[in-house]
C-alpha cells in the first residue's frame, strides 16, 4: 500500500519533469469576461497568482480594476471563460465556501456605520469563526486602542481604513485583495499596510493590490499587470 503522505493534496501539483510537489495557484483566470448589463467590463482576462506572490494591478480610471477584484473575491460571476479562486470554481456555488479565506479592503471602507469600531471587528470575528478576544489587540496594532467605542460613522476615513486593516490582521486569510490601500493614510499607517502585505506573502498567501501609485507598489510587488481595454497586459 502506498504511503498516503506521498500523495498530492487538492492544493498541490506535481511537476511532471522533476517530480517535486508544488503548491497550486491560488487564482486562475482563463479567458474570463465580465458584463454589467449590456456593457463588457472585462474581456479575455488571463491571470495566475501563486502562493507567496504580491501582484500589482494597474489601469486607468474605469479600466475595470475594482471589477477584477470583485470577481476574484467571488462577489460576481464571470460571463465568459473559466476561473478558480482557492480551488473553487467561480461559476459554481463552491465559491461561497472559500469567501472566509479571502480578505478585501475596498476603496470605500466596508464598515457598519451604526456600530463602533470594536463592534465591527467583533462582528467580523464571529463571521470568520475567530475568537473575539483578538479585537483589542488588533485595534491596538493599528493605533486605535483608544477609539474602540467610537461609531464607525463618526470616525474619519483614515480611522475606518485602519479598522479594516485591523480586521485583516485579526483574521487568517489565504488571499488579500487591496483597492488603493494607501489612500487617506498617514506614514505610520502606510508602513502598517506594507507590513501586512509582506506578512501575508511570507505566510504563503497571495496579495493583489490595485493602485495608481506605481512606484510604491512596484517596490513591494513581485510583478505587475495592467488592465487596458478590459484585458490584462
Amino acid at each position: 500500500m502506498s504511503d498516503p503522505r506521498s500523495a498530492s493534496t487538492p492544493d498541490e501539483e506535481t511537476d511532471p519533469l522533476s517530480g517535486d510537489v508544488a503548491a497550486a495557484p491560488l487564482v486562475v483566470l482563463n479567458g474570463v469576461g465580465v458584463r454589467m448589463g449590456s456593457t463588457q467590463i472585462l474581456r479575455d482576462v488571463n491571470l495566475e497568482v501563486g502562493p507567496g506572490e504580491v501582484v500589482g494591478l494597474f489601469g486607468a480610471n474605469g479600466a475595470g480594476k475594482t471589477t477584477a477584484l470583485r470577481l476574484i473575491a467571488t462577489l460576481i460571476r464571470p460571463a465568459q471563460g473559466v476561473g478558480t479562486v482557492l480551488g473553487a470554481d467561480l461559476a459554481s456555488s463552491d465559491r461561497y465556501d472559500v469567501r472566509r479565506r479571502i480578505g478585501m479592503v475596498g476603496h470605500v471602507p466596508g464598515l457598519f456605520p451604526e456600530l463602533t469600531l470594536a463592534e465591527n471587528l467583533q462582528y467580523a470575528s464571529r463571521v470568520a469563526g475567530v475568537p473575539i478576544d483578538r479585537v483589542p489587540e488588533a485595534l491596538g496594532a493599528v493605533g486605535l486602542a483608544g477609539a474602540a467605542d467610537r461609531l464607525a460613522g463618526a470616525s474619519s476615513h483614515g480611522m475606518q481604513r485602519r479598522t479594516e486593516f485591523a480586521r485583516e490582521l485579526m483574521i487568517d486569510r489565504s488571499l488579500l485583495l487591496l483597492d488603493e490601500p494607501h489612500s487617506a493614510l498617514d506614514r505610520n499607517a502606510v508602513d502598517l499596510v506594507e507590513g501586512l502585505i509582506e506578512r501575508k506573502a511570507a505566510e504563503g498567501g497571495a496579495v493583489i493590490v490595485v493602485s495608481h501609485d506605481r512606484d510604491r507598489i512596484n517596490a513591494i510587488a513581485h510583478r505587475s499587470v495592467e488592465l487596458v481595454g478590459g484585458t490584462l497586459t
